[in-house]
């Protein structure tokens, strides 16, 4: 490296010591939404793919619902320069990054990038260890919206310590970028990362499975469930500005229909990033309609942005509930056994004050609201104030239930 690279080096490392940074504020009023290569394309991927899936989330309407960011994952990496600054992949990219930012900007798009907070990425390509100001300032060259960190090839690193660092070379950097921390829990950032990251990875890489866990001999992939599993005692750290994050969404890849409609219907639930993981260019109609749920996507982006809580289970159906703006709940009813299952919803049974996050009362003894099922669109009635005046349904094998109660003023 020169001399005046070791300088720059320098400067921004003495800025960093001065304490005064942090993440850039404003990006994540509402949990972010957007598309990632890896569930799909695992490293294959170069220029072609992501210019095809940024064209079609702009012709299926999936930027019109809200998806905004389209982000890179592992392998788009190429050799550091002589002065130590990333580079793409050559053959994959050969027109490089700043071009593809223009073009996914030129769709009303934004593009994210990966890196890894250890020496290598997972996949072997260059980390960011060592590198941090550097890699920072490259990517706002290149006009890079988001980075996913991931936590790979770190031992002996404090997790703290190096997400902090590279939050401070984004500020450095001067471009608003936001921060999705890919820890996978290790270290639970939940407890300390709301200053630092938008977003954190509370366990490990998913797999396109509803309820089977896979077990490797260093690692494990986690099921629909397990994620879900994992995320429900969290609620209380996660809100606007900061997010626990049960990884990229897997609808489209190969679940059932019922499958695909509960996973998306709990990750709305629990406020979760919305980070499609399908080939957008070739995907079904059925699962389009799934991802652009105006109305489940409404519940996920509420403002009031407050996790979704299970407020019990009852004969193998678990029964969630989250606050909404303005006094309404968004309500689940999750089947995760392989069963149809069958319920009379009693309101009362309902009552329930959310003293951990919200604050906010059901009320259902003193309060009716209008009941708008979530995935036929229709309006279902009033809920009552009276005892065992409520309604029976049967819930499909794996499958979900979902309302919006509309307080009636």
């Amino acid at each position: 490296m020169n001399r005046r690279s070791v300088f720059t080096l320098l400067l921004l490392l003495l800025l960093h010591l001065d304490g005064k940074a942090q993440k850039w504020e404003g990006l994540a009023r509402t949990p972010q939404m957007g598309w990632n290569s890896w569930n799909r394309f695992q490293g294959n991927i170069d220029e072609d793919v992501i210019k095809g899936i940024a064209d079609a989330m702009v012709s299926s309407g999936l930027r019109d619902a809200g998806y905004t960011y389209v982000n890179l994952d592992d392998c788009w990496h190429g050799r550091r320069d002589s002065d130590g600054f990333i580079q793409a992949d050559p053959e994959r990219f050969p027109h490089g990054m700043k071009a593809l930012a223009d073009y996914v900007h030129a769709r009303g798009l934004k593009l994210g990038i990966y890196s890894d907070a250890g020496t290598e990425t997972c996949a072997g390509r260059p980390g960011s260890m060592g590198h941090e100001f550097q890699d920072a300032l490259q990517y706002a060259r290149w006009g890079v919206d988001y980075l996913k960190y991931d936590w790979c090839n770190t031992a002996d690193v404090n997790a703290r310590g190096a997400y902090r660092l590279m939050c401070d070379a984004l500020r450095q950097a001067g471009r608003p970028i936001f921060f999705s921390m890919c820890e996978w829990g290790d270290n639970q950032p939940w407890r300390w990362a709301r200053d630092i990251g938008h977003s954190w990875r509370i366990g490990s890489d998913i797999w396109c499975s509803f309820d089977s866990t896979r077990v490797f001999p260093t690692y494990v992939q986690c099921s629909v469930m397990d994620c879900i599993h994992r995320n429900d005692s969290l609620r209380r750290y996660a809100g606007p500005g900061h997010w626990n994050d049960p990884d990229m969404l897997e609808v489209g890849n190969g679940m059932t229909a019922g499958q695909d409609r509960a996973h998306f219907t709990m990750w709305c639930m629990m406020a979760s990033p919305l980070i499609l993981g399908n080939d957008v260019r070739s995907m079904s109609a059925g699962t389009l309609a799934v991802l652009t749920n105006r109305d489940l996507i409404a519940v996920d982006q509420d403002t009031l942005g407050v996790q979704g809580l299970r407020l019990f289970s009852r004969d193998g159906l678990d029964y969630w509930f989250k606050p909404l703006a303005g006094g309404d709940w968004a309500m689940a009813v999750l089947n995760p056994t392989r069963r149809p299952v069958s319920c009379t919803l009693d309101w009362q049974d309902f009552n329930f004050t959310d003293g951990e996050v919200s604050g906010r009362s059901t009320a259902f003894d003193k309060h009716i609201y209008k009941v708008k099922n979530l995935w036929t669109g229709r309006m279902e009635g009033k809920t009552s104030v009276r005892p065992k005046a409520g309604r029976r349904l049967t819930v499909p094998a794996q499958d979900v239930v979902a309302y919006r109660l509309i307080r009636q003023k």
